[in-house]
């Protein structure tokens, strides 16, 4: 059986790492030059290095907390104690870690954006810059607004329940250390979340720090170039911990335009009425990191279960 996947963050990786497992070679293609969608790692000119997307791994699964206990046994994640009374799980050396340790030995396409999925009798053919090929089963794990462009019309469910909030984030590295916790939840009304990146575990460089938007805050300011969003979410943070242009030795900023779900599908995944292609991710579920791993495993089940 032929299997494509689209997308290479987390419920694309546990579906694959599932149906490998099984005896099956699913195909992943990512339009991105990394993997792990938002569990990203940017790696910036002076030895810099800020997890930008999710900051860590909530685990309430059992089977889950499996993974993350095997990968935490060969070094790609440990826990980060911030002062609070439990820990929190986080890739090391970066957040992609994980990412990369589901994905050795699978088949995996980067820089490959799929531009149309197309059902004929032979199976669904893919297209990217030029045909990629017909495969019996077709996994969609793009974000809803992008899996309704591709595959959408073919779905017995319609996806245009399922909500968004943007995120949009700051990463900067100081000239010297600050006096502020590791973690700052809310601490401004534009600011949702602030956190010392350097004080993960396994970081090798100083005085790197993330700052997310709060979410209205970022709808607000979603279309400005990030240069522009660089510069405003800067003074905010500078503005808080009473610090001057002078202290910072690099910043930047990213635009996640469907960061969190704030209201999922209800269940793990959909599919055509003739079970051939799925679609699914942390939209169904909720929006951390476990939630898409969920989805994906079950389409994985699902599909097996079907062969």
């Amino acid at each position: 059986m032929k299997i494509a996947i689209i997308g290479s963050g987390m419920s694309g990786l546990a579906c694959a790492t599932r149906l490998s497992k099984a005896g099956l070679a699913p195909t992943l293609f990512d339009k991105g030059r990394g993997i792990g969608g938002r569990m990203a790692t940017r790696r910036a000119e002076g030895g810099y290095q800020f997890d930008h997307g999710a900051q860590m791994i909530p685990a309430k699964d059992a089977t889950f907390r499996s993974v993350l206990n095997a990968a935490r046994s060969a070094g790609h994640v440990a826990e980060w104690h911030t002062g609070e009374s439990e820990g929190h799980m986080v890739g090391t050396p970066g957040m992609t870690a994980l990412s990369k340790y589901l994905a050795h030995g699978l088949d995996l396409h980067q820089q490959t954006e799929i531009t149309s999925v197309t059902q004929t009798d032979a199976g669904w053919e893919l297209t990217a810059d030029k045909p990629l090929g017909t495969f019996d089963r077709v996994v969609c794990t793009a974000p809803v607004p992008q899996a309704i462009k591709l595959v959408g019309t073919a779905l017995s469910c319609a996806l245009d329940q399922v909500a968004y909030v943007p995120s949009l984030t700051l990463m900067v590295a100081l000239n010297r250390s600050i006096d502020a916790p590791d973690t700052q939840t809310n601490p401004t009304d534009a600011l949702a979340w602030i956190a010392h990146d350097s004080a993960k575990p396994g970081r090798s460089t100083q005085n790197c720090w993330v700052a997310q938007a709060s979410a209205a805050w970022s709808a607000t300011h979603l279309e400005l170039t990030k240069d522009e969003i660089a510069t405003l979410m800067l003074d905010l943070f500078l503005t808080h911990h009473a610090l001057d242009a002078t202290d910072v030795a690099y910043a930047t900023a990213h635009r996640w335009r469907y960061a969190l779900v704030t209201q999922p599908l209800g269940q793990p995944f959909v599919m055509s009425s003739d079970e051939t292609l799925y679609a699914g991710g942390d939209w169904c579920l909720g929006p951390h990191i476990e939630h898409a791993w969920q989805s994906g495993t079950a389409i994985a089940e699902d599909i097996l279960r079907a062969a």
